[in-house]
Parts: structure tokens; sequence; C-alpha cells
């Protein structure tokens, strides 16, 4: 049989359950459910049976006539200005612009690349995470900063640019920040 300590513990829970699920309906008051409104496309376009009736106009003249006979000019040369017309109504001719001859001195072609660029090559790390965090660094504080891998090591490299005294100052600059000292390279674009 059933105790009465039982019979209340599962009467409790149940009106609890209920409490809790069927109050906050009770009390919340008018909910409003939003609805989508959703238009159909229809599948075939309704069409009106009444066309729309355009009216046909009639074609309009212009006034404007040609001359019967065939214009001829002639350009007399003593005088450069003036044009000659006949059998029409005489034109003025605008003078043409002199034409100013311009000296062009060529310049020799210079390779642009040839001595021209340089970097810096900081270090040569093993580790490449290594490597790829003290470029994050350098590029925050401003430097031109890349890595390049070969043979197993990732460089570090500075540049390029085509001022070698900034990059001496920055050698002593980059010095002071990683503690070791880089070399002054020439740049080579085709293999850097």
């Amino acid at each position: 049989m059933v105790s009465k300590f039982q019979s209340r513990l599962v009467g409790t829970i149940i009106l609890v359950a209920v409490g809790i699920i069927v109050l906050p309906d009770l009390f919340d008051g008018k909910k409003l459910h939003y609805k989508e409104e959703v238009a159909s496309i229809p599948l075939k376009p309704l069409v009106d049976e009444n066309p729309e009736v355009f009216e046909i106009l009639e074609p309009v003249v212009d006034e404007v006539s040609l001359p019967d006979a065939p214009v001829e000019a002639t350009i007399d040369e003593s005088e450069p200005q003036q044009a000659i017309v006949t059998e029409a109504e005489p034109i003025e001719v605008t003078p043409e612009p002199e034409v100013v001859d311009v000296i062009v001195n060529e310049v020799a072609e210079r390779n642009q690349y040839q001595d021209s660029a340089w970097i810096i090559q900081l270090v040569a790390l093993k580790n490449k995470d290594n490597a790829i965090n003290l470029v994050k660094d350098l590029q925050n504080r401003g430097y031109q900063a890349h890595t390049k891998e070969e043979n197993g090591f990732t460089r570090v490299i500075i540049g390029p640019d085509v001022s070698k005294s900034k990059l001496e100052k920055q050698v002593t600059e980059l010095e002071k920040i990683t503690g070791s000292k880089g070399q002054l390279l020439k740049f080579k674009p085709l293999n850097p």
C-alpha cells in the first residue's frame, strides 16, 4: 500500500508541474503570433482582355531644303585664311594653330633593378613559427619584413628599399631590437 507521504509527494509534484507549464501561459496575457505574409507568384501572368491601343501618327516632314546644284569650293592659296564658296553663303575659316617643333632628348635606358635596391637579411631560423612571430613583431613596429624558406631555414628579410643609407640605419636599430646583426645585401628581383 502507498503511504500518505508518498501520495502527498506525488500530488505536490503534479501540482508544481501543472503550475510550471500552465500558469505562465495564463499570466502572460494575449500573445501575439507573428505570421509571415507571403505573396504567391502566379504561374501564368494575367492578361487583360482589352489590350492597349496605340495611335499611329503621320510622319512629320521637315522644311529643310538642300541646294539644287552641287556646291563647289575653291581655296585661293595666296590668302590661306579665306575660302571662296560659289553658289552658297560665305563660310569663315579659322586659322590652324601653329605647329611647334619639340626637341626630345633621349635618355639612355637604365635597368632599374640592377644595383638600385637593397635588403637586410636579419636572421635564418630553423623554427618557422618563431620566424613568423618575429616578422609580425617587426611589421607592427613599421618595418617591411618578410620570410623566405631556403634549405630548411626560414630567413627573415627586411626590405627591399632603394636607400642604402636608410637600411644601414635600420641594421643598428634592428640589432638593438632583436639582438642579432643583419647583413646588408643587394636585392635581386628574380631571386630575392
